[in-house]
């Protein structure tokens, strides 16, 4: 096939290829009963991705093979991700029930939220959250990377006893965890200090319980990272420290934690991300409950973070729209947090 015919059998096949899924998405979308949606978007891909194969350009034809091997990746992510998103910020400015919406709301949702109680409390005790296992889980992972990276024998059983925690399911370490602090803690502090009350039945113990346990699954993960920040420190230049005369402690301080001050911004990035998405844990250990009195109103969710209130609110309550709004908020939140994050990293990184 020469050039001039490939190029007119091209853009009928891209044509075709983007207007069979567009169709393909939108019947989707709009819940259509047909049933061949499905192969209305593998044939809209293939004729969309041959159209690009076979479209008669040298310049950028190695743009085009690559974007052909890109696509199924590209295409993944824009239906699990951005297309949900869009659709996410449509919904919140409806009725939508999780069937059905009947009419438009605009920023009604973003108002009802602002004064729910309960949900501005969700959202501090998760900066709250947040903030204390920032700290906690960077430092003791760093701890436990520096035991776990030093000359000590039995390292691979510390590296791999620190590390077990983080496969446990958040759902079944939650329930695990429940029973040690409904039974065996209890009993302890029953005998040493005659306090016979679990620490899942006040919001203040239970918030304490749960940053635990995520220190406890999650500290060994970080320690890894740490682990191969710590072991990209060249040796001659600790060598050359123990030359001149430097502690352990100066050594430590003064040029491993500079050398290693990307690895901590990703660390802290992860951390962040991590703790503001906690869940499954808080559903599992306390499922949220906690009375505690809160501008002026009593409330019973005392342990509940931003992510199990979303829940609550769009499954629990049946409020899709609400629940869509607060995930948007959520999202924003986090972006924000999480680019102020990386930016201050980065410019402690030059510091150092």
């Amino acid at each position: 096939m020469n050039k001039d015919n490939k190029k007119p059998l091209s853009l009928v096949l891209l044509a075709a290829g983007c207007f069979r899924i567009i169709s393909a998405l939108i019947m989707d979308i709009m819940g259509a009963d047909n049933t061949f949606r499905g192969e209305l978007l593998i044939v809209g891909v293939i004729a969309f991705l041959g159209g690009l194969y076979i479209y008669p350009t040298q310049k950028y034809h190695k743009g085009i093979i690559n974007f052909i091997f890109l696509f199924p990746l590209l295409f993944c992510f824009v239906v699990t991700v951005i297309i949900p998103f869009g659709l996410g910020l449509f919904y919140s400015t409806t009725d939508w029930n999780g069937i059905r919406l009947t009419r438009f709301v605009g920023l009604d949702n973003y108002k009802a939220m602002f004064t729910e109680i309960s949900f501005l409390w969700s959202l501090i005790i998760t900066v709250l959250f947040v903030v204390i296992n920032m700290i906690a889980v960077n430092v003791i992972g760093l701890a436990l990377a520096v035991l776990c990276t030093s000359k000590i024998k039995g390292v691979g059983f510390f590296r791999a006893a620190y590390f077990i925690p983080n496969l446990i399911g958040g759902i079944v370490l939650g329930y695990i965890w429940q029973f040690v602090f409904n039974n065996v803690v209890l009993n302890w502090t029953l005998q040493l200090f005659e306090y016979n009350s679990s620490m899942l039945s006040k919001y203040n113990t239970a918030f304490l319980a749960i940053v635990i346990v995520y220190i406890w699954q999650y500290a060994g993960y970080i320690m890894m990272i740490y682990i191969t920040g710590l072991t990209t420190v060249p040796s001659d230049v600790i060598e050359a420290a123990s030359i001149d005369g430097a502690t352990s402690v100066q050594t430590f301080f003064k040029i491993k934690l500079p050398m290693i001050a990307s690895t901590i911004t990703i660390c802290t990035f992860l951390t962040l991300q991590s703790a503001f998405k906690q869940f499954d844990v808080n559903m599992a250990l306390t499922n949220g409950t906690g009375s505690v009195n809160f501008m002026g109103q009593y409330l019973t969710n005392g342990t509940q973070m931003l992510a199990l209130n979303i829940y609550n609110t769009a499954i629990t309550k049946n409020s899709y729209a609400l629940g869509q709004a607060k995930a948007v908020l959520f999202f924003i939140i986090l972006s924000i947090v999480s680019i102020i994050q990386v930016r201050v990293s980065n410019k402690r990184e030059v510091e150092m």
